[in-house]
């Protein structure tokens, strides 16, 4: 049976011949089996993505230059939010962190208050950072509610540093009796006193002339000579303050709390925490 077939056409290897085929396109892909296939370059050009940052940037920008009437604040971050497809927690939070660098405690009420109302950011460090706010701002009425109601929701579940902010607020402004309350509480639920409650409630027992149950209070509750703190995800040994070093600024902060202290005073004290280990 005869077949037919047609023969490839020869092409003699010359120079011309050669370049004509070496050349390619940029936009070819050479597949494995089946040769070059041709790809078509992008029509469409993409937006350049915003990040967390800026979009919190641009959320205080748009809330600053406002009054503090609330119906004024609510809107600005009504339309600032009302193309997000989910509530932006992450920008909001951001933005907080920036309001309370700068101190704007009458910002931070009204943004943590709207960020509440939409049902979101319901965890303990708003609920502190608004309290914080809230007695920076002189609004003290308004901390105690709060206070009242978290500590009524939560009671043995409620934070050290809860019970440190209140101390402090009845602390700067004398209110004796219920800083006593709130120091009773904590020692009705368990909730070990730091360095800084201890010297605020014993500077409040000598002021009043009560030098019996402050001597009670050093006792039950000792300054501590040592104390861990975190460096570089490092659990590191470091030497604690007394009581008269404490300044009137730390007062308000737990030993594992204190922002302010500067890097150069926890290498100092982990040098010497390395001199007592040599030494012993």
């Amino acid at each position: 049976m005869l077949s037919l077939r047609y023969s490839l056409p020869y092409l003699p290897q010359t120079k011309e011949s050669t370049k004509l085929f070496s050349k390619r396109p940029n936009n070819v892909v050479v597949c494995a089996a089946r040769g070059p296939r041709p790809r078509s370059p992008r029509v469409w050009k993409t937006r350049k993505r915003i990040g967390s940052i800026s979009k919190a940037a641009k959320m205080i920008a748009c809330i600053k230059e406002l009054s503090n009437v609330k119906e004024e604040v609510y809107g600005a971050l009504d339309s600032f939010i009302a193309w997000e497809l989910e509530f932006p927690l992450v920008i909001v939070k951001k933005a907080l962190a920036v309001l309370e660098d700068e101190r704007e405690w009458k910002k931070i009420i009204q943004v943590t208050k709207w960020m509440l109302s939409k049902g979101q950011g319901r965890t303990m460090g708003t609920y502190f950072s608004l309290l914080n706010a809230l007695a920076e701002d002189n609004r003290l009425d308004e901390a105690e509610e709060l206070w009242n109601k978290l500590f009524m929701e939560h009671l043995e579940g409620t934070p050290r540093k809860f019970f440190n902010k209140m101390i402090s607020i009845y602390y700067k402004r004398d209110m004796h009796h219920k800083l006593f309350e709130v120091f009773a509480d904590m020692e009705e639920l368990g909730v070990k006193p730091n360095i800084a409650i201890v010297n605020m409630v014993g500077k409040v027992f000598l002021k009043l002339g009560m030098d019996d149950k402050y001597e009670k209070l050093m006792k039950k509750y000792p300054p501590p000579q040592w104390e861990f703190r975190y460096i570089k995800g490092r659990r590191v040994k470091v030497k604690a303050k007394q009581l008269n070093e404490l300044s009137e600024g730390e007062g308000g902060l737990s030993s594992d709390e204190d922002k302010n202290e500067s890097k150069s005073e926890l290498l100092s004290g982990e040098e010497a925490n390395q001199d007592g280990e040599d030494s012993s």
